[in-house]
Order: C-alpha cells, then structure tokens, then sequence
C-alpha cells in the first residue's frame, strides 16, 4: 500500500492501490519525491494555478492573449504539413470561428473529434496566418447544454510518472471521504483565530482546492487570498512551534558546567601576538557565558571567510579542557580537518593539551594510536571527518563538539557525534561554525532554536579580493599575468570544477589543466590536488605550497574551505559560470591573506545562461558574504543555501521569507502564545505539519 498512516487513511489508500500496485517502490517513490505519503499530505497538495471552466465566451468576444473557454461544433479537420506536420481544426460557435492546432496527436484522436462534434475548448487566444487560434487547448466533447463547472478548476502539480488527472482524483477522494474532518479539523484555539483574524483551516483547505467562480483568481494565484494567508500562517507556525519546542526542552536538560578560568585561554591570546577583533571578544563571550551553564548550549558561529571563527572554536575549546572535558573538532573534508589539526597543534601542544586527529585513509597503527589517546582521556582534542562518530570511537569525558561547515553534515551524522558524549545525566555543548553567511531571515526561522553568535567583522589590513570577469578568449592574459606573479616570489591557485572527461559538460579537467600548464610554465614548480588522491598525497602537496615549493597549484573545489596560505595571492577558477555562488566565495577567500592584495579571475565560457550571468554579476560586484547570501537566496531558494537537502531539515513549502518577513515576526508571537497559555494545541498542529520530521529539528 503506498499510502502509510493510521485506518483513517485506508479508504483513500484503496483507492490509490488501483493506480498505484502495491510493491510498485519506483511509484510509490514518485509521489513520495512530491511529498504526499499519506492522505493529508494530499489534502496538503494546493494547485499551483487554477483554471476558469465556469463560464463560456462567445468566439466574436474574444482578445489576443486572453486564457478563455468557448464551446462550438468541428466543421473541418485536415492534417497539414507546412511549416510542420500538424493537425488543424475549425470550430465554430453561433457568433464566428476560430482554428485549433496540434503539434502532437494519435489517430485516436482525430477519430474521436470529428467533424460534427461539439467541443469544449480552454486555451490561451493567439492570431494565427488563418486567423484567431489555440494551440494545443484543454478539449473535451460535450453535449449542447452541459453543465458548466461550479468551481475554478485546480491543477496540481506533477512530476514525470504521475498523472494530473490520477492525483486530482486522489485528492477529491481524501476531501470527501468520511475520515477528511480528521485531516481538517482546527488545530489552533478560537482565541489565537480571532487574535490574528484568521479564517478556518478546513474553509481555507476546501477554497484553495475548489474556489466558488467569484474568488479572484489573481489572489489565488499570488498566494495573497486570505486563504493561502491561513495556511503560509499554519505552516510558518508548526515549524516555529517545533524549534521553540526543542529550545525549551534542551533548557531544561543538563550539560557540564565548563567555568571560565582564563589560564589556557589567555595563554593562547598571549601565544597568538594579536588582539581579536570587536566582533571576536564580542562572540568569544557569548560562549564562554553558554559553557559556563548547566545546560546544554546549541550555538551557531557565522563568519565571513577569514574573519576569525577558528580563533574563537579554539578559545571556546580551551574553556572545555580547563575544566578537564574534551572537545571534539568535525570537519566535512580531510584537507580542512588536516589545516585544523596543524592550525590548533601548533596553538595546543605549547600550552601542553594532546590533540589528535583521526581520518578514514589513516593507516591502522596511527588510528589505534588516536582512538586509544581518545579513550583514556590523554587526548583532550580530537579533530577529524566523519570518522570521529564511528561506533569504534569511545570518548572518556566528551563536554564539547564543535562541527566545521556544520551544513555539510547529515543530520544523522550530527546526531551521531552528539551522542558519544551523551551520559545518563548530561550532553555535551555543541557549537556548530558556517563560513556561508545565512541572511537574518532564515535565521530566524530555520535557526530558532539555535543561539546565534556572528562575526562581523574581518581582522584588520584584510583588504577585499579584487575579482576580475575574462571570458574563455582572453586566456592568454590571465597566463601572463600568473607568469609575471610567479617570478615575483608570489604564489598562484588555478581551479578546476571536473577531475575526469565529461561528455555533457565539455569542461576542462584538472587532469588536462595540469598536463597543459606544465607545458605553459615550464620553468615554474606546478602541484596538483585533487579529491582521489590519498590523504597522505594531499598532505604533502599542501605542505610543499605551504613551503614554497609550488608556485602554481592546480585544484578542484576540495581547496574550497578551510586553506590559509599566506604567500597565495592570485586565483584563476575556470568555468566558473558553472559554480555556485557560496562556492566561489569560499574559494576567493582562500586568497589575500599575506601582504599582497588576492586577485581572483573568473574565468567564463559564452554564451552564459541568465542564471550564470546573475552569479556571476552578483560575485564580482560584491565582497560582503551576508549580502552574497541574501542574493544567493533570491536565487536558489532557501533549501541550497542551507544545505537542506543534506541534512533532511523540513523546508518550507508555501511560504517565501524573502517576502513574508512581517508574517514570520507574527507567527514568532503567536508560537510563543500558543506555548505559553495553550500547550495542548502544539503538538497536534505540528503533527499535521511536519509528522517525523520535527525530529531533524534537534540537531
């Protein structure tokens, strides 16, 4: 059966099973991928457009560009085959004629409209070479006198193996069957209805499905009807219901009190012969004042890249080992979690603290070494991959975990590190860093159940990166210039997107890039990194640029984070209109941090589509990583940009934040009263909402 649920759904998965075998997973699947397991995820399926059935025009009322009905008799019919082979009709009503045209058409259906039949048209109104036309309009036969529709005809939306016609069907069955007052019952209080002027979920439901012929269709279609207002309401609510919910319970859970003592801390400040930015001092406090609580604190770090956030974990991290509890440090990549490993081993190991790191490509002898070190408590930092939550892991007194690039991570992976510190009576604090800014926005509503701590910061003599747009004809400039950078003692990155030929793309590859720079720079030291080669490979390529030894480094994206080499002035990335933009900003922050001003160039290839086009204008006329956020958000939807796809965090479906941001600090109040004076009604409202799904929430 591919409807799960309760016997209140049995009715409707009956009636699904005659279309959907039961057995049948890649089918099941598809109207899964839609979001519809049960029989209120149908009820839940809105249409996305609705069309006007409830009237008919006259062929002589008609205007160009018009969406409109009309009714009349076939009174010719002929396949023609100039410009193309197509099937064109006259139809004729009492006060004129208009022709229909089919690009695509069986034989069955030039039998079953013959001349004589009396059909029912929808289409849009073009002026064809014969005349006023439709192409390929909605057509039924009908008998003269046929009733019109009483509603506004909804049409959903589908994907490829999903009939239109099979899902609307499902759906009116769920409306109507005996069970739906179960799936539409209200699940908020009269009072919170009236406080807010809301209408009644089961009214907005059954209006949105089926509008009355006067409900005006530009309101339905902008999602501005009070309707769609009820429901981007209910579910705004459910998901801030859930956050607060958890936010609440893990305040009321137990964590290790992790007091400040300023010994290893000031030691490191001393160490490190700088002082913090503003912003630095100002988050540095934010967690040390979490730490030094008994519950358990769930903090996201943003920064900007090369604003300072690893300075801070460490700090945060030193608060932990004074109070003799270890830290664990994830990070997504083996070459980021090595950078942290050198990073924090040459801060820790002068203070005295072990820190060992562990990764999947290490060889036994060093792996047992480190799990060892993590079990009896002589290492008191550990940093690594996801290879720090493998059941072989036994931490002896976890109190902090600290995740890197914390969107990278599935949400059972997080889960997972989480739970090695997990005892009877506490859990260990988790502070989770993202180098890709999230607009305020979504942090209210994807984070609201996290602390928040922003970095905003960069260190002082940061200059911006100066990016330069060259198309794919100018790449005899960007040689020169990596040429005349080399002999000056400076270091150059020159990124690729593919390691291996690809037919579709027609992108260049590392591979190749490497072979043919070697021929281009004959007298420079090239290196090449790339996500197949071993751990131990990469190491030793990244210590030789690090040194000096390479002046010209060819990568993929696997230097896209995390990579701080001082002497690394100039970027070349090719095809870079096929990156995305967190992408390309995280891989121009690799570069500008010495004394010479970072140069990127992004390198491009004609003709650009509009959306690479936007990215690209977006990335060379902004520097500001918040800003470069928001816009990524304008484009790509909130569910890229957060890694939700990654991580399973429920996504919004019918609300856009980006212009619901006074509908967001309404429903921020209302979860907050509803919480507050009727607690009985959260859990059913987030229930229709989110199902299991509120449990991603807790990570």
């Amino acid at each position: 059966m591919w409807v799960r649920g309760n016997k209140q759904d049995q009715r409707v998965g009956l009636i699904a099973s005659a279309v959907i075998k039961p057995g049948n997973q890649s089918v099941r699947g598809k109207y899964s991928r839609l979001g519809i397991d049960n029989a209120s995820d149908l009820i839940l399926h809105f249409p996305i457009r609705y069309e006007d059935e409830t009237h008919l025009c006259t062929i002589k009322d008609v205007s160009e560009g018009e969406v409109v009905q009309v009714e009349g008799v076939i009174v010719s019919s002929e396949i023609v085959s100039q410009p193309r082979r197509q099937w064109v009709c006259q139809v004729k009503d009492s006060s004129g004629m208009l022709f229909i045209r089919f690009l695509n058409f069986y034989s069955s259906q030039i039998k079953a409209y013959a001349i004589g039949t009396r059909v029912r048209l929808l289409g849009k109104i073009r002026t064809g070479f014969r005349g006023i036309e439709m192409i390929h309009p909605k057509c039924r036969i009908v008998q003269k006198g046929d009733p019109l529709a009483n509603t506004l005809t909804p049409v959903c939306s589908v994907i490829t193996g999903v009939s239109r016609k099979t899902l609307s069907k499902l759906i009116r069955q769920a409306l109507s069957c005996p069970t739906h007052e179960n799936h539409l019952s209200e699940t908020l209080p009269d009072e919170i209805l009236k406080h807010y002027r809301l209408t009644g979920f089961k009214e907005s439901v059954l209006l949105l499905h089926h509008p009355p012929p006067d409900a005006s269709v530009h309101l339905l279609q902008t999602r501005r009807h009070p309707a769609w207002y009820r429901i981007k309401f209910d579910e705004l609510l459910a998901q801030q219901l859930s956050m607060r919910l958890h936010y609440h319970q893990r305040r009321r859970g137990h964590a290790p009190l992790l007091l400040k003592q300023n010994r290893l801390t000031r030691a490191l400040l001393d160490l490190l012969g700088y002082e913090l930015t503003c912003a630095q001092k100002r988050t540095v406090s934010e967690i040390s004042r979490d730490l030094a609580t008994p519950h358990p604190m769930q903090r996201l770090l943003q920064g900007d890249v090369g604003s300072g956030k690893i300075a801070v974990a460490a700090l945060a991290a030193l608060q932990a080992i004074e109070n003799e509890y270890q830290v664990a440090l994830m990070a997504p990549t083996e070459v980021l979690a090595e950078q942290h490993f050198q990073k924090l081993s040459g801060w820790f190991v002068p203070l005295g603290v072990t820190v060992v790191w562990l990764a999947s490509s290490q060889k036994k002898k060093q792996r047992h070494a480190a799990l060892t070190a993590i079990a009896t408590g002589e290492a008191m930092l550990a940093i690594g991959t996801h290879a720090l939550f493998q059941e072989t892991v036994v931490f002896n007194r976890l109190g902090l975990v600290i995740m890197d690039e914390q969107h990278r991570f599935g949400v059972h992976q997080r889960l997972a590190l989480r739970g090695k510190g997990a005892k009877a009576d506490f859990l260990p604090h988790q502070l989770m860093m993202s180098a890709t800014p999230i607009p305020r926005t979504l942090s209210m509503s994807y984070y609201a159940d996290l602390d928040l701590s922003v970095i905003d910061e960069l260190p002082p003599g940061r200059r911006p990166v100066i990016t330069k747009l060259i198309a794919e004809n100018r790449r005899d400039e960007i040689i020169m210039r990596i040429r005349a950078a080399c002999r000056e003692g400076r270091q150059a990155y020159w990124v690729c997107p593919l390691i291996e030929e690809s037919e579709t793309l027609q992108l260049k590859t590392v591979l190749e890039t490497f072979e043919r720079l070697n021929l281009i720079f004959p007298e420079l030291k090239t290196g090449l990194i790339h996500g197949r080669l071993t751990m131990q490979e990469k190491s030793e390529v990244m210590a030789r640029f690090k040194q000096g030894e390479i002046q010209l480094l060819i990568a993929t994206s696997v230097i896209e984070v995390g990579v701080d080499i001082p002497n690394a002035s100039l970027m070349v990335i090719e095809h870079a209109e096929r990156m995305g933009l967190s992408q390309l900003h995280q891989l121009r922050g690799r570069i500008g941090r010495g004394v010479d001003a970072g140069i990127c160039i992004l390198l491009y290839q004609k003709p650009l589509s509009e959306m690479a086009r936007l990215r690209l204008k977006i990335i060379f006329e902004h520097s500001d990583g918040f800003e470069i956020a928001r816009q990524d958000l304008c484009l790509r939807g909130p569910g890229e940009l957060l890694g939700a796809r990654q991580s399973g965090l429920p996504m919004l479906r019918f609300v856009d934040l980006e212009q619901e941001k006074a509908l967001l600090n309404t429903v921020k109040n209302a979860a907050e009263e509803i919480l507050r004076h009727f607690p009985q009604f959260a859990s059913q409202h987030i229930r229709r909402w989110l199902g299991e799904k509120h449990f991603y929430l807790r990570v």
